[in-house]
């Protein structure tokens, strides 16, 4: 009998909370964490700053070292490739052009005569979290700062945790400079959301705060919110992919396996009209990730909250689709066009050759989108957060085939190497 990596089911045996996977019990405990976290921040400013460093970092700071200093990110560019320099400078001018066509697009407007003109005020100051640990994200800065700086906002702070030499990540050092953040931070975790809301002696609140983050970083974000605008409830990253009998079930498993190298609180989740894809998907999971890296956080986020779901018709796997309204959806069906128009995702991707990395790192289009069932109500990060909005990506073989040394050279510095097999698989 075949071994399955992830849950499989059909649509009429689910249980009715099957979109919910986080367990509420543990999500009021971490709340619980973080009030007192925040609090602390709150009450006593850098000192508590220093001592959280210690505890979760393991680093040793001053209130002197909690900024980034000029000579510290001149030395960061010394420590990265000039493949890396060029790929963040490729990244943040796609972002920035797609930034700057949305503010264009109906800016001025005729109607029976009478010109309508939008008018966009930038805010004061924005924080921006960029999540470290086990991995470092410049990509992240660059979806949070380019926006902020298309927009014109002049204060923009940059927070990410360092390691335990009180040193940030080189290339998230690199990628604020390059997109031009004001002031970096080596604080991370809730205790950087709350000094971002409400200030310490060293770092100044911010009118509002966006990035992702951990289960933590989201709970303070939620907390604070009361005081300071932020941008979503953004929590652990998703894929749902949505795939008939003409979808290559090879390309699914990759996508599948991309993903959950994010953590062991990923999910990716596939809904198939077809039973024979669903269990070729779960073939290809058992033989890819037996030797593909980081191969043990995999297996852990694909058997806690991948699935599969079988489904009888194409309004079936819509109104299943539209319950999860997943954080990136890939559409791999016929009709996938005509499919994307009845569907609730943070991002759409059509077709075989729009994987997520494309829009992680080279579509222009923003990553930091709403989880949790939040693109029912929540769009992308952009220039302007108060419609819903929802970006669409499609791309050629040949398109995404010019993009393949950027990203490659991207996801080796995040140590995300299944983004770039997802790519590459689609020319093997």
């Amino acid at each position: 009998m075949q071994t399955q990596i992830v849950k499989q089911c059909t649509a009429k045996t689910l249980p009715s909370n099957w979109f919910k996977p986080q367990d509420q019990k543990s999500i009021d405990q971490i709340t619980e964490t973080v009030k007192i976290i925040v609090e602390r921040v709150r009450k006593y400013g850098d000192s508590v700053l220093i001592d959280f460093a210690e505890r979760f970092d393991k680093v040793k700071l001053s209130p002197q070292t909690l900024r980034v200093s000029a000579e510290e990110i001149k030395t960061a560019y010394s420590k990265v490739t000039s493949q890396q320099i060029a790929a963040l400078q490729f990244m943040k001018q796609r972002v920035e052009l797609y930034q700057k066509q949305q503010l264009q697009t109906g800016n001025q407007l005729d109607i029976d005569g009478i010109a309508v003109k939008t008018v966009f005020c930038p805010l004061e100051s924005v924080g921006c979290y960029v999540p470290g640990g086990q991995a470092a994200y410049p990509s992240s800065v660059v979806m949070t700062v380019v926006p902020a700086k298309v927009a014109g906002v002049k204060r923009i702070v940059v927070c990410s945790p360092s390691n335990a030499n009180g040193e940030v990540n080189a290339l998230v050092l690199v990628a604020s400079d390059i997109c031009g953040a004001s002031e970096v931070y080596k604080i991370g975790g809730a205790q950087a959301i709350a000094a971002l809301a409400y200030g310490t002696q060293t770092i100044k609140s911010v009118r509002k705060i966006v990035g992702p983050g951990s289960k933590y970083v989201t709970a303070a974000k939620i907390l604070v919110s009361a005081d300071v605008a932020i941008d979503m409830p953004a929590g652990p990253s998703e894929v749902l992919i949505l795939a008939d009998e003409t979808t290559d079930p090879r390309l699914v498993a990759f996508d599948m396996i991309s993903q959950a190298e994010h953590g062991t609180d990923s999910v990716a989740g596939l809904i198939t009209t077809s039973v024979q894809i669903a269990e070729a998907v779960q073939q290809y999971l058992a033989e890819i990730i037996v030797s593909t890296e980081r191969s043990e956080k995999i297996l852990l986020s694909l058997k806690k909250y991948g699935f599969i779901i079988t489904c009888d018709n194409l309004e079936e796997m819509v109104k299943l689709s539209n319950q999860f309204a997943p954080e990136h959806l890939e559409i791999v069906t016929k009709n996938a066009k005509e499919l994307s128009e009845k569907l609730i995702a943070g991002l759409i991707l059509l077709g075989p050759y729009s994987p997520v990395s494309l829009s992680d790192y080279a579509s222009g289009t923003n990553h930091v989108l709403p989880t949790g069932t939040f693109a029912q109500s929540f769009s992308a990060l952009g220039v302007f957060d108060f419609s819903r909005r929802v970006s669409i990506v499609e791309c050629s073989k040949e398109d995404l085939e010019k993009t393949k040394n950027n990203i490659k050279i991207l996801t080796d510095a995040e140590n995300l190497p299944n983004h770039y097999k997802a790519l590459a698989a689609r020319f093997q």
